[in-house]
């Protein structure tokens, strides 16, 4: 059984100072080109202060905060994520950046944050098929303005996709890269797992590069997606296990082994995410848990809200009820 770790414990086992914290300054200029703002990160460092964390992560030994992914809200806006997960008792809030014009706009999530006092856990990047252009089309662009935006808002994650296969700079010196945003800004990026796609006779297409796996590679911090497990005819369990203390972040929902990604309810798929819950919760995880669910075809506000308060219930039931083996 795999104990988890805080991470500054982690850090000291690769070598690293774990009496220092990163704090992270940035200079930025915006200009205008056509209708986009870019922000153009043009200097950062970072600063150690002695007898400190080495991350401004999890908590060790802190019950995992449950949040709601502004996607599971979808085709409601951003705002209305907020403003489900104060009245419903979420413990925060994972902004998708991507469609919704607020979804990209900071000063706006910081208003909402404060309006509604519900807190930004995490920052998921800009790095979907469908948000290629957003926020510019230089992907290290995007994760460093994730990590500004995490930075102005309180959270100390941001969940990024493996680059596809035709990003070939990109993906080239993408395992270090992000090991060095992590040292430079002080934020976790968490690398989530992927799936295959499929071509119309069942054939995998080879989309993302270095893979949609991430089991293999040298990422320090790592995000589980259910649906994406369960889409690439993956265990969630044999996951938790296989990637240990790297396991920094977790997508709860669930899947049937469509193609689809269809993002279930968890308890509705083939995942156990009952029982996924309560591994992590035995084991100490100290992340958080984001629910990124498909709620497009439940008809009305209301329904939508009960089923969330009834998704955030279970899982707070499943991460207090000692696992059974």
């Amino acid at each position: 059984m795999t104990a988890f770790k805080p991470i500054a414990d982690r850090r000291a086992n690769r070598g690293q100072n774990p009496q220092s914290q990163w704090v992270s300054r940035y200079r930025e200029n915006f200009t205008n080109r056509g209708s986009l703002v870019r922000c153009q990160v043009r200097h950062a460092y970072a600063v150690t202060v002695s007898g400190n964390p080495a991350w401004p992560g999890p908590e060790a030994g802190r019950t995992p905060r449950v949040g709601l992914s502004t996607s599971s809200v979808y085709p409601e806006s951003t705002a209305s994520c907020f403003e489900l997960a104060s009245r419903l008792g979420y413990d925060g809030v994972e902004v998708m950046v991507g469609i919704d014009p607020v979804s990209r706009d900071v000063d706006a999530l910081v208003q909402l944050r404060e309006y509604h006092g519900v807190d930004v856990l995490s920052i998921h990047a800009p790095t979907l098929l469908v948000t290629q252009g957003t926020w510019g089309n230089d992907p290290w662009e995007k994760l460093e303005r994730s990590a500004l935006a995490a930075h102005r808002l309180g959270a100390d994650s941001v969940v990024v996709h493996p680059p596809f296969r035709w990003q070939r700079s990109y993906a080239q010196g993408f395992i270090e890269g992000v090991r060095r945003l992590e040292r430079t800004t002080g934020i976790i990026f968490a690398v989530e797992n992927m799936f295959p796609w499929r071509g119309p006779r069942g054939t995998e297409v080879r989309a993302y590069s270095p893979g949609w796996d991430p089991t293999e590679r040298d990422y320090d911090h790592l995000t589980l997606d259910l649906s994406h497990a369960s889409t690439s005819k993956q265990r969630s369990l044999d996951l938790v296990d296989a990637w240990g203390e790297r396991l920094t972040h977790v997508h709860l929902t669930d899947g049937d082994g469509s193609i689809a990604d269809s993002h279930l309810f968890p308890g509705e798929g083939d995942q156990d995410a009952h029982k996924v819950l309560a591994t992590l919760a035995a084991r100490g995880f100290a992340g958080h848990v984001v629910l990124e669910l498909n709620t497009r075809s439940i008809g009305s506000r209301s329904a939508r809200e009960e089923a969330l308060a009834r998704a955030l219930a279970w899982s707070r039931e499943a991460l207090t009820v000692p696992v059974v083996r």
